[in-house]
């Protein structure tokens, strides 16, 4: 059983995705890092010795500490982090735990590259739609939680993506974008490493809204009536994104948990 101050891999592998996620940090030091330079979903990047230099920007929110083996440096780390006022604990087992139980990981090299205040940058075409909001909602919950998304007209998306160093997507012709008969959204699970069933059901019934071909899924129906209707209810882009968040952290959560649930008006008038 975990101690107070740790979390088991498979307690974490079900918060990430879900709104109320930790933050993980991945402090494995840089030789165990260069051996495999994969991370653990939503996850970032920092260096142990610096903790006290870093560890403020957690105050008060929580956190999972992952080192190499879930020794000593995630231990201390989180130790400093509780001291600087975060609810922070350590993955039990660690990055080679994680990995020996087969648990999602993303290539660092297909993370876009971040900012100073290390986010990343993402451009696409205004007035999203389907794969629009998906596609942000699969970012900040398994990639990057701070990610910061600009939506522009068609024509601007390249020079926007050139002069702000953002990566753009679900445009023709650029890497993240539809391949095939694939959405942009399969294209992200697939290039990030998030093979899990319940994304994967998730990806089909995306794509059959997106794509037009219902017969893919019975729920794209639903899933499109109400990407039309949120298209309808925002002008305000960023305002649609964060309504449509909601949505698909609903359809995650019925693809993960609930696909075998029905529902009816149960009678429970006596019978005579």
């Amino acid at each position: 059983m975990p101690a107070p101050t740790t979390i088991s891999i498979d307690k974490l592998n079900r918060l990430i995705g879900t709104p109320g996620a930790p933050h993980i940090i991945d402090v494995r030091n840089n030789e165990d890092y260069a051996a495999d330079r994969r991370l653990l979903p939503s996850s970032t990047r920092q260096d142990y010795a610096t903790v006290a230099q870093w560890g403020l920007q957690y105050k008060a929110q929580s956190v999972v500490v992952s080192c190499h083996h879930g020794g000593k440096l995630s231990h201390g780390v989180a130790a400093w982090l509780r001291h600087m006022g975060a609810d922070a604990i350590s993955l039990d087992g660690g990055f080679e735990g994680w990995k020996a139980q087969k648990c999602a990981l993303t290539p660092e090299s297909k993370i876009p590259l971040r900012d100073t205040q290390g986010r990343t940058i993402w451009v696409t075409r205004a007035r999203p739609k389907v794969d629009r909001i998906a596609c942000p909602w699969l970012i900040r919950r398994f990639i990057d939680p701070f990610a910061v998304f600009l939506f522009v007209l068609p024509a601007e998306v390249e020079g926007v993506a050139a002069r702000f160093d953002a990566t753009p997507f679900d445009v023709d012709g650029v890497f993240w974008s539809h391949r095939g008969d694939t959405c942009t959204f399969d294209t992200m699970l697939d290039e990030f490493g998030l093979g899990s069933e319940p994304l994967q059901r998730l990806a089909t019934i995306i794509r059959a809204a997106d794509t037009a071909r219902p017969e893919l899924a019975p729920e794209a129906a639903g899933l499109l009536a109400a990407s039309l209707g949120l298209s309808r209810m925002y002008s305000d882009d960023l305002a649609q994104l964060e309504a449509g968040m909601v949505l698909y952290d609903s359809f995650y959560r019925w693809c993960r948990d609930a696909t075998e649930e029905t529902h009816n008006w149960p009678n429970n008038r006596s019978k005579p």
